[in-house]
């Protein structure tokens, strides 16, 4: 399918002129088109060929014949045109924190700075402080910037190598030879980030799986083609490494590609104890040579002594001490979700209808639904008589439908701790969320005495996505996290697991201080389109790599329950 190319022309033309300082409105529906397309399971090229490319929701006639343009040339006028006046590479600064479009424009218009180390360079060198607008404070934070982008290099999101390790373990799947095959490593661990990947697969005729991996259409470069191991170039030049190992030794393998490396040392330093050794192969008699186990992961675990210990726990951060006393949690897991707490509609800056967001939640069998759209002063934020409006919509729709939905709130924590929107209308909604949106260059104090002090407003249930990270994207501002798990505990406020792939805030080590504090979490997927609901399976593995168990995750309640204690937060 072309949808991954399409997405990137979208992306670009978006990039492109937002540098080029054309309408930011048009830049955005590029951006809300290439969202869609990135949606759509369905080729593109099918779509374009019945003309139905308008029929797709963001995509418009003029992005219709970009794309149907794009599909019959490989690129667009409108992307040529872009291309002449600011090079492709420009969009890579982009990445650094602090150099919006404007900037990117003026460092090239004045300086001709087209990649990160000219832009290095030139800071160090004084020559951005001479350009408008650029203090020395900005430039500092321009050197952070590039710091942070530069640890960030070769390491991809992990929705992004979730999506194409699913494609290779489905593709290979298919054939008769793979009788087992697993994404191990760090994606098996559900880390936020992916260095590269390891597939296993159990077979006894390798040949045939490995042409098939190395000629696969995502494959952009093979790197080796070997019979027990092959490695490829993928997108995002993402290294993917399958291994072919006998069936009989499949267990085995699967434990020790998946790690982590702390948690296989201390698995065999306690094998050693118990005469044992453990690698790749299996676990073996260390007098002997015997081998007793190495067919299934349990085996291996058993063997030790222990029980099954979870991926997400294998970090060794006491998860075998745990194992050998019996006391690993039951962690939770996506079927304990029983409905969705954090999401957005048309209202402010989401793709769909409340109607249309509660149909996708009822077809993932939630139970209820919560509505929380944005606060001014975002610029798309619902202005207070436009949300008496939607709290009137909300309540309709949830009659209509006989399916329980919050009227709620994302409101904006203003700079003091205040809240940006009249207390008589959030007294009304069912579930307030306050987020930091805005001023996140504040010192540690004066940003922790802000979000405390929303803490401390009655109205307010839970603070979402804490720490204000964009994973690869932004670092998180800085706040004591023990100062907001203190107040929360006090006060009764929820802190948010935000699901979305691209922040994951809380993080794991967060969310663990939190839960083994006595705080309650809650995960929600900040979806901005009923497709973001399914990003709720990343926020329920940050919460398993932080040792929660259902009772610590507020949607996994009942609605009764729920309703409870929304009620009870406020009484």
């Amino acid at each position: 399918m072309k949808n991954a190319e399409v997405v990137a022309m979208l992306e670009e033309t978006a990039d492109l002129m937002e540098i080029a300082g054309e309408n930011p409105f048009k830049a955005r529906a590029y951006r809300r088109a290439a969202e869609a397309i990135a949606a759509l399971r369905e080729p593109i090229e099918e779509l374009a060929r019945q003309k139905r490319l308008s029929a797709i929701e963001g995509v418009g006639e003029s992005i219709a014949r970009d794309i149907t343009e794009f599909l019959q040339r490989g690129t667009t006028t409108r992307l040529e045109q872009l291309r002449t006046k600011y090079p492709p590479q420009l969009r890579t600064l982009l990445e650094i924190q602090g150099v919006g479009p404007r900037t990117v424009a003026l460092l090239y218009d004045r300086l001709k700075i087209t990649t990160v180390d000219e832009l290095e360079e030139a800071a160090k060198a004084g020559k951005l402080t001479k350009l408008p607008g650029m203090g020395e404070q900005k430039v500092r934070n321009i050197l952070e910037g590039i710091q942070l982008w530069r640890q960030q290099q070769g390491r991809v999101p992990l929705s992004i190598a979730l999506d194409i390790a699913e494609g290779i373990v489905a593709a290979l799947r298919e054939l008769p030879e793979a009788k087992q095959i697993l994404p191990a490593g760090s994606l098996r661990r559900w880390k936020e980030t992916v260095g590269d990947l390891d597939i296993l697969v159990a077979t006894r005729n390798s040949k045939p799986i490995m042409d098939r991996f190395v000629s696969l259409p995502e494959v952009e470069k093979v790197l080796a083609h070997g019979t027990t191991k092959s490695s490829v170039l993928m997108q995002n030049n993402l290294q993917v490494d399958l291994r072919a190992v006998e069936p009989e030794s499949f267990g085995a393998a699967a434990q020790y590609f998946t790690g982590s490396k702390a948690h296989n040392i201390a698995l065999r330093n306690l094998a050693l104890k118990k005469g044992l050794t453990v690698n790749e192969y299996g676990v073996f008699r260390e007098a002997t040579g015997e081998k007793v186990a190495g067919e299934t992961e349990e085996g291996v675990y058993e063997a030790i002594g222990l029980v099954w210990i979870p991926p997400e726990l294998r970090e060794d951060r006491g998860e075998l001490e745990a194992a050998e006393g019996g006391a690993l949690p039951r962690l939770v897991t996506l079927q304990d979700i029983r409905g969705e707490l954090h999401s957005h509609t048309k209202w402010s800056d989401g793709f769909n209808t409340v109607e249309e967001m509660a149909l996708a939640a009822m077809e993932l069998g939630y139970e209820y639904l919560a509505i929380t759209d944005h606060s001014p002063p975002m610029g798309w934020g619902v202005k207070p008589d436009d949300f008496r409006k939607l709290l009137r919509e909300i309540r309709t729709v949830s009659d209509r439908l006989g399916f329980p939905i919050l009227a709620g709130i994302e409101v904006d924590i203003a700079p003091d701790g205040s809240l940006y929107m009249d207390e008589d209308i959030l007294r009304q909604l069912d579930i307030v969320i306050a987020s930091v949106h805005s001023a996140m260059r504040m010192d540690i104090d004066t940003m922790t005495k802000r979000i405390l002090t929303a803490m401390e407003n009655p109205l307010v249930h839970a603070i979402g996505h804490p720490t204000g990270r964009l994973i690869n994207q932004r670092p998180p501002y800085e706040v004591r996290m023990d100062a907001l798990i203190d107040k929360a505990l006090k006060v009764g406020v929820a802190l948010e697991i935000n699901a979305s792939p691209e922040r994951l805030d809380l993080n794991d080590e967060n969310a663990r201080a939190a839960k083994e504090a006595g705080v309650l979490l809650l995960i929600g997927t900040d979806a901005h389109r009923r497709e973001h609901l399914s990003f709720m399976r990343f926020g329920v593995a940050v919460a398993r790599r932080a040792w929660c168990e259902p009772e610590h995750i507020l949607n996994t309640r009942p609605y009764a329950a729920l309703r409870d204690w929304l009620t009870r937060r406020r009484s």
